[in-house]
């Protein structure tokens, strides 16, 4: 599953590293706050060369995140992860209008209509 994320970064978290049996690894987590009417932060992590990326951002960027959602199971408790593929800082305002899940909205014109009932 592929899904784009846009938001404002609020946070970088402290880069973790460790071990594995594949070698050395290292991930960093952000914290994004959503552009929507309601927003919403959400914990995105990095993981290698994406970490490199992000080392340089500042609170307060506005980003465009393209995302993958999975899930895991560990000892019957499962785990989701939001992982970041692709990173792109936005240039200017931001763009609310283009996020997942917003939908257009129809413009109703009151001049036209007369009443300010929407049916």
């Amino acid at each position: 599953m592929s899904l784009e994320l846009s938001g404002k970064l609020v946070k970088l978290m402290p880069v973790q590293s460790g071990e594995s049996q594949r070698g050395p690894w290292k991930k960093q987590e952000m914290i994004i706050e959503t552009n929507e009417q309601f927003p919403k932060k959400v914990a995105i992590t990095c993981w290698g060369e994406r970490v490199d990326e992000v080392q340089n951002l500042q609170p307060g960027t506005n980003l465009n995140i393209s995302i993958n959602i999975e899930s895991r199971e560990y000892n019957d408790r499962w785990y989701t992860d939001v992982k970041a593929w692709k990173i792109d800082v936005q240039n200017g305002q931001s763009q609310a209008n283009n996020d997942v899940g917003m939908m257009d909205a129809p413009v109703i014109d009151m001049d036209e209509t007369g009443d300010d009932l929407p049916f």
